[in-house]
């Protein structure tokens, strides 16, 4: 019993930092399911293929940098929301990052109060 402990707890201590990464998404299949999407709501997309792939690298990018100074809650109500609505890309993440991080109240704002 003791040594099931010891290895659940060996096993959480190792797995733990795992959860506060970045999720890794499949550029491709966010791009060609917005496509999909466009074509069954028989709309015309708003990019090709190879502009949605462009935002959603770039987009990649300036998220790896906000995820980790990003607090955890904030982080996982995003990927919470993202996967509700099933809309889980990384523009997606990056806009509801830094619309989270902008509701903030900044402490270095002054009050108006002596």
């Amino acid at each position: 019993m003791k040594r099931a402990f010891l290895l659940f707890a060996g096993l959480l201590l190792f797995t733990l930092p795992a959860f506060g990464r970045m999720p890794e998404l499949n550029i491709k299949a966010v791009c060609k399911a917005r496509a999909a999407d466009a074509k069954i709501l028989r709309s015309v997309p708003d990019q090709s293929d190879a502009e949605c792939v462009r935002d959603e690298e770039a987009a990649k990018q300036q998220l790896s940098t906000a995820w980790e100074s990003t607090a955890a809650r904030r982080r996982n109500q995003c990927e919470s929301d993202a996967r509700a609505l099933g809309t889980m890309s990384y523009l997606d993440l990056l806009t509801c990052v830094q619309m989270t991080s902008d509701a903030k109240p900044d402490a270095k704002k002054p009050t108006g109060k002596p």
